[in-house]
């Protein structure tokens, strides 16, 4: 019988509709997996136990007068810690933030209070978010479900964890470079950045979205039609989306559909031999549905890819570069090094020059997808990495060399997914990546539905503590 804890979204919904089961007890079995899984994986910043406990019995009674504030109302979700939530700090993952507690929901959070979710907690993220990894220096290190070995990737390190391990159905992470993307493959999830604006953050900063990660890709769409609302605090904000990202989310026609599909980019690491295997097994299940699925050439260069580098390296140093002495022994020396190695040399025609290098890779991403309905390629290029390290390479001379798949569709505002597809030879799992036109976010998640359905059989979910 599938504990509590582990069911899905969807599944709650019904159940609380049929009165089979209450919001509270749902929130006391998640509850329970967090108190016995945590010691071992460390995926939450703040448990909030009594709050969530409060949420769910007011969202048990509307269920039981049959007025529910959406779907979701009573079911369990997690927020990233760089999330602002009302009454908790937020400090980026470092030790010498100000740890004051925010006075207000950021929109996000604001919107899943309005649907009813049951907020339990804030997840762990690394330093600034700046890594793909599981290790902070205000955190420690967040371990992967599957492996407490191996990292879960980040920066969306502690929701990854907490989806994979069971800490409810729904989860929320961001994502600039790949920081939903990379721990949803890592983890064995569904993870959508969603296109730029389409769900509101705050504050809005350049390719930054909030996405939902989960263990379905329906829950996944039904965690957009909550959050994915106009907010005035995020002037990127895009007018209202589709209110329904689940209609329909199995039924997509896959015969004619038109699937450009590359495996290797011209700069950063190459993907693991299983990774490409995963693609091309995806694009040859797509081929026998009847998509005509075309073989393509990547389109990152090295100067996209080291200019997007430059981008963040200089956006890092600003923060960096003002910390008394004291405060940089306090972050990970890994951080301090990347953000000043080279950016304490740039000049404004450095800067400028990554810029427009990221422009171009923002013309290349777009002009690869005119010809096809989508693009399939891989997420990740490891397959994984340990735990401890602060990213796949751990050089912070080469930090960003494991994005070249997931970075250029955060500033082509392009929305992109990873979905689970099998494992490698140990049972490690292994995402692929589908990359969609801008605004296409509920086709995403249709060919990731489909990908659902035509992928091997998946191994059971992780069980820690």
């Amino acid at each position: 019988m599938t504990d509590l804890a582990d069911l899905s979204a969807a599944a709650l919904s019904r159940a609380f509709r049929a009165k089979r089961l209450s919001p509270v007890e749902v929130t006391r079995a998640v509850l329970a997996r967090i108190e016995a899984s945590e010691p071992a994986l460390n995926a939450m910043y703040i448990v909030s136990a009594e709050s969530a406990l409060k949420a769910a019995k007011a969202a048990e009674r509307r269920w039981a007068k049959g007025k529910p504030l959406s779907r979701l109302d009573g079911v369990p979700v997690t927020v990233k810690e760089n999330i602002g939530t009302a009454g908790d700090p937020a400090p980026i993952g470092v030790p010498i933030a100000d740890m004051t507690p925010r006075a207000e929901d950021t929109p996000v959070p604001a919107r899943l209070r309005e649907a009813g979710c049951v907020i339990l907690g804030k997840t762990t993220m690394p330093d600034y978010g700046m890594m793909s990894s599981g290790l902070s220096s205000l955190h420690g290190v967040t371990r992967n479900p599957w492996d407490l070995t191996k990292n879960p990737a980040g920066s969306s390190s502690g929701a990854g964890a907490a989806a994979a391990a069971g800490y409810g159905p729904l989860h929320i992470g961001t994502d600039i470079g790949g920081s939903i993307r990379l721990p949803a493959a890592h983890c064995g999830l569904f993870g959508l950045k969603p296109s730029y604006g389409r769900v509101p953050i705050h504050p809005p900063y350049p390719g930054r979205v909030a996405g939902p990660m989960t263990r379905t890709v329906e829950d996944g769409a039904l965690l957009m039609e909550v959050i994915a609302r106009p907010d005035p605090r995020d002037f990127a904000s895009l007018p209202p989306g589709p209110a329904d990202f689940a209609r329909g989310l199995k039924g997509l026609p896959l015969k004619g559909l038109r699937i450009g599909v590359f495996t290797a980019m011209q700069a950063g690491l190459p993907a693991d031999p299983a990774i490409i295997r995963a693609v091309k097994a995806a694009a040859k299940a797509l081929a026998a549905e009847g998509a005509v699925v075309t073989p393509i050439e990547g389109y990152l260069t090295h100067d996209m890819l080291d200019g997007i580098c430059r981008f963040f390296e200089a956006r890092s140093y600003g923060d960096v570069a003002k910390l008394k002495a004291a405060e940089k022994k306090q972050i990970l020396p890994y951080i301090v090094e990347w953000a000043t190695w080279r950016a304490r040399k740039f000049t404004g025609e450095d800067v400028m020059s990554g810029f427009l290098a990221m422009q171009a890779m923002r013309e290349a991403a777009t002009r690869a997808i005119q010809p096809f309905d989508f693009l399939l390629s891989p997420c990740t290029c490891p397959v994984n990495y340990a735990a401890e390290a602060h990213s796949p390479t751990d050089d912070p001379h080469r930090a960003l060399d494991h994005i070249p798949f997931t970075v250029a569709q955060n500033f082509s505002e392009q929305p992109a997914a990873s979905v689970n597809w099998g494992y490698d030879r140990k049972g490690f799992p292994i995402g692929v990546q589908v990359t969609g036109h801008r605004f296409d976010d509920r086709g995403v998640m249709r060919l990731c539905a489909a990908l659902e359905g035509l992928r091997p059989e998946q191994r059971a979910w992780p069980v820690v503590g």
